[in-house]
């Protein structure tokens, strides 16, 4: 027997009759004592096989991305739909008859407060302006003629060469030539008056709409119809609504101390215009309701912004981005290190100290740029995972590479296409 080979995988130990025997035809018929040695060989070396089946070296530690997190003074902004209104609008109405002459202005061209737009003729108001001008001088002459007579009578009545009446009578003319002399002047004024309106003025500074009116065209004054509208453009006004439940949230957050309040008038509020993009030139709000729209629930807030090229025109729809606090100690976490679980709730990825990741819930409160602004769950200085989520598994050992915030956004920059790159 020593020197042969067997297969252990033939020999089926029965227990018969309190014996050990073997399939026949197997193998030659063996004592006892060499059967059992041979199945105790077998079952050493497969018990060997097992064990070293189950002592297969553990995985590599998986490698990742991390982003170093600290606390910052984020901008609490409340982005607000609104339409832009105009800064000032005139209804330019004639305040006399007539005809239309002349037009004066180019329709949508801008123009100056006092510029003339229309010509009203003005033969009848030139005509009526001279005749009042008569009046006056008349009524000039004949109180010049009234001082003369009291002049004359006043020494006469003290020698009594004319009788006190005469002299009462005198000086009574002279009174109502006088206010004949006021009432000539105050008539001259208004018909200048009216003369200068048949020149209709600008009342402000703006661009002028579409003329309702041509040449020819006979106006009345105190008309229901403008004859053009000015409005003024730079600045100019946008308007939105917030809902007055977030007004009160706010406002709440303000006195519980965890965010701080804009100073007054310094408030700044960009705009998003319809196309998407964003205004240049931030504005600032100017004031905010005092009462509460009954049937929308929202309060009106008014912003101003300059407006020099005319980009904004009334009516347009835009949103509103409102810097109405600043939260001390807010964390900026990449929006792919944020994922959400079963239950609907945002969780991040955590290194711990030993190496492995921990998914720890967080609060988002809105987003800024690329980034969603985080206000609960996390602490100075966590590892967050941003790279390489589908690696981690629980208990496995993470190989991070850890990125400043700054290092993070460089690279997010240097991955944009050079189109779109922010300009050095």
């Amino acid at each position: 027997m020593i020197g042969q080979s067997y297969d252990c995988a033939r020999i089926r130990p029965v227990e018969r009759s309190g014996l050990l025997s073997v399939r026949p035809g197997r193998l030659p018929v063996l004592g006892i004592g060499a059967a059992l040695l041979l199945l105790t060989a077998c079952q050493e070396t497969g018990g060997q096989g097992g064990s070293s089946a189950q002592g297969a070296p553990s995985a590599p530690p998986q490698g990742v991305t991390a982003v170093i997190l600290h606390p910052h003074p984020v901008p609490v902004v409340t982005e607000l739909p609104g339409r832009v209104t105009a800064f000032q609008t005139a209804e330019v109405r004639p305040q006399v008859g007539g005809v239309i002459r002349d037009r004066l202005f180019t329709e949508g061209q801008p123009v100056t407060a006092g510029q003339p737009l229309y010509q009203i003729d003005p033969a009848s108001y030139q005509a009526a302006l001279n005749s009042a001008i008569a009046a006056q001088q008349k009524a000039e002459a004949a109180t010049a003629s009234a001082q003369l007579t009291v002049n004359r009578y006043q020494p006469l009545a003290k020698e009594k060469a004319v009788s006190q009446q005469d002299l009462d009578t005198a000086i009574a003319t002279l009174r109502q030539g006088q206010a004949d002399v006021a009432a000539a002047k105050a008539n001259v004024e208004t018909a200048r008056i009216n003369l200068e309106y048949t020149k209709v003025r600008s009342p402000i500074s703006g661009r002028t709409g579409r003329s309702s009116v041509t040449p020819g065209a006979l106006v009345t004054a105190g008309q229901t119809t403008s004859m053009v509208t000015v409005t003024q453009l730079d600045p100019i006004y946008v308007d939105v609504t917030q809902p007055s439940s977030a007004l009160l949230g706010l406002r709440r957050d303000l006195a519980a101390g965890r965010i701080q309040g804009a100073a007054a008038g310094q408030a700044e509020v960009r705009l998003v215009l319809e196309d998407g993009r964003e205004y240049d030139r931030p504005g600032t709000l100017q004031f905010s309701e005092v009462t509460v729209d009954q049937t929308t629930s929202s309060v009106t807030l008014r912003a101003v912004f300059p407006n020099p090229d005319g980009l904004l025109m009334p009516g347009m729809y835009v949103r509103e981005k409102l810097r109405q606090a600043t939260d001390p100690n807010a964390f900026l976490v990449p929006q792919q290190a944020v994922s959400r679980n079963s239950h609907g709730q945002a969780i991040v990825q955590v290194i711990k100290a030993d190496g492995s990741a921990e998914a720890r819930p967080v609060t988002t409160d809105r987003t800024q740029g690329s980034k969603w602004v985080v206000t609960d769950g996390l602490s100075d200085g966590d590892r967050v995972v941003v790279e390489g989520l589908q690696k981690i598994r629980p208990g496995v050992k993470l190989a991070a590479t850890d990125l400043t915030e700054e290092q993070f956004d460089q690279r997010a920059v240097a991955a944009l296409p050079s189109s779109t790159q922010p300009a050095r």
